[in-house]
């Protein structure tokens, strides 16, 4: 499977992202607390600058790696595989081509492209 299934990537729940993001897709699902969950995926991979959270995020890669750094660490990670990064703690990497991960978030990270 290359793709999340089409159920789960409605345009209804497409994230608005920047020009920069390339090829990135994300998929938003929210909880009645405010925290988020976003399913990202990639057909051409691409980067996430260095950047922070006021609240804690978890990401599980489901296909490709991600490459990069949480705080001082250096991180690969590959299907299967997860991170959990606290609030506040500078990170950034790259995704591979193909790539699509999970990411939860302990607060308000993303917004929905169509309100």
């Amino acid at each position: 499977m290359s793709t999340f299934p089409a159920f789960m990537c409605r345009p209804e729940n497409a994230v608005q992202l920047s020009r920069e993001a390339g090829g990135l897709e994300g998929y938003l699902f929210e909880g009645a607390d405010g925290s988020q969950m976003v399913l990202w995926q990639s057909t051409q991979g691409g980067d996430s600058p260095l950047h922070t959270h006021d609240f804690d995020e978890y990401s599980i890669v489901v296909q490709g790696t991600f490459t990069g750094t949480i705080g001082d660490q250096q991180v690969t990670l590959g299907p299967g595989e997860e991170c959990f990064i606290p609030a506040g703690v500078p990170h950034s990497g790259r995704y591979s081509a193909p790539y699509r991960a999970i990411d939860a978030f302990g607060g308000r990270r993303v917004k929905r492209a169509k309100p």
